[in-house]
């Protein structure tokens, strides 16, 4: 008698327990010997519950209800922080010896801080910031001269709306949206064994042969995570992380 083998759900990514799930729900659907029982289409129907479940929570935890807000919000920024380096380069052939020398010095400071607007969020955040603390302190006499003062603030009041939406975003991911998708995969970890249980003991009880082609579907699934597993790691596991 066939029966399914076992998986250390556990080891998979978020993307690959959903998946791995998904795919078995799907081929469950399809087989009669199943849905044609009462018990194992219970058994399939908790699964599937828990499945959604798990389904909304990833798609919570991939894009958080900030991600929106802090892509606009670094648009803006970018557009300021590209005036304002315009504005700079628009000074260096000033026929006002003391203006274009004061573009030279803040187009200077400018390459020194190399920032591009592709670079990562949370990097470019903070070059910025150091870069007006700057503008206000050290270079302030060149700032002035230049009358560029509103691009400098309105810059900082941008880049302070970037690292606080950053902020409540890691918040939020700390606290209730991995935690809702930790036990939301749990539920379907508890779900996806007890129907496992229920198709074996099934395939025992019932007619001979009739689950065999779906076992060796999901036996032939599992032993597919596990070489992939085996692969990614080099120690036949898959660290457990968010895609």
């Amino acid at each position: 008698m066939k029966e399914i083998i076992e998986i250390h759900l556990a080891k998979l990514t978020n993307g690959a327990h959903f998946e791995f799930m998904t795919t078995v729900s799907k081929r469950a659907k399809a087989e009669n010997a199943i849905t044609s029982n009462a018990v194992a289409k219970a058994a399939l129907g908790a699964l599937q519950s828990a499945l959604d479940e798990e389904d909304r929570c990833l798609v919570l935890s991939r894009k958080s209800l900030f991600t929106d807000d802090i892509e606009a919000a670094d648009k803006e920024r970018d557009k300021l922080f590209s005036g304002y380096r315009a504005a700079v380069k628009g000074f260096l052939h000033m026929p006002v010896a003391d203006v274009a020398a004061a573009a030279k010095v803040l187009e200077q400071h400018l390459k020194d801080y190399r920032i591009d607007p592709q670079m990562q969020l949370d990097r470019e955040t903070g070059l910025i910031a150091n870069l007006i603390a700057d503008c206000e302190d050290k270079y302030a006499a060149e700032v002035t001269k230049l009358g560029i003062t509103p691009y400098v603030t309105a810059l900082k009041a941008a880049n302070e709306k970037v690292r606080a939406l950053i902020e409540s975003r890691t918040n939020e991911n700390a606290g209730g949206v991995v935690g809702e998708l930790r036990m939301a995969r749990r539920q379907s970890d508890e779900a996806y064994r007890k129907f496992v249980r229920t198709v074996n003991a099934v395939a025992i009880l019932g007619a001979v042969g009739a689950l065999d082609e779906f076992v060796d579907y999901v036996n032939e699934v599992i032993r597919r995570y596990k070489k992939g597993a085996k692969k990614n790691s080099g120690e036949g596991g898959i660290g457990q992380h968010g895609n």
